[in-house]
């Protein structure tokens, strides 16, 4: 029998990775993103990996980048489900201009397709200020 291959973080890779592309793909279908948008948030990967991962939701091994953006914006998504009233609120608070400095009249959205990690590390910020953290 062969050991199942473990990160050093002691979590089976594969496991992981495939979790990881499942909440990710439930989030945005939540959202109601497109796939260019989905690729941008994802920290654009080829477009034969990223359409691979979204047909299959697995992958053997996503990269630190790739679960560093996905544990961002499932973050976003858990502080806006403490937020905001309904889940239907929560989701669609992505998509409305936001009057906020960080945003200057765009929406979070808008601000997360910058591209940058950094992008998704200040929306979270933002929200965990709104909730006291």
């Amino acid at each position: 029998m062969t050991a199942i291959p473990q990160s050093n973080t002691g979590f089976d890779a594969e496991i992981l990775s495939s979790t990881a592309l499942q909440a990710f793909f439930n989030l945005t279908a939540r959202w109601g993103l497109s796939s260019a948008q989905e690729r941008v948030l994802l920290g654009s990967p080829p477009e034969s990996t990223f359409f691979k991962w979204k047909s299959e939701k697995t992958a053997r091994r996503l990269g630190r980048d790739t679960l560093e953006r996905i544990s961002y914006l499932l973050g976003i998504a858990r502080a806006l489900g403490e937020l905001l009233p309904s889940p239907r609120a929560a989701d669609e608070w992505v998509k409305k201009p936001n009057a906020a400095p960080l945003f200057h009249g765009h929406s979070a959205l808008e601000r997360m397709l910058g591209g940058s990690l950094i992008d998704l590390a200040e929306v979270r910020r933002y929200l965990d200020a709104q909730r006291g953290l």
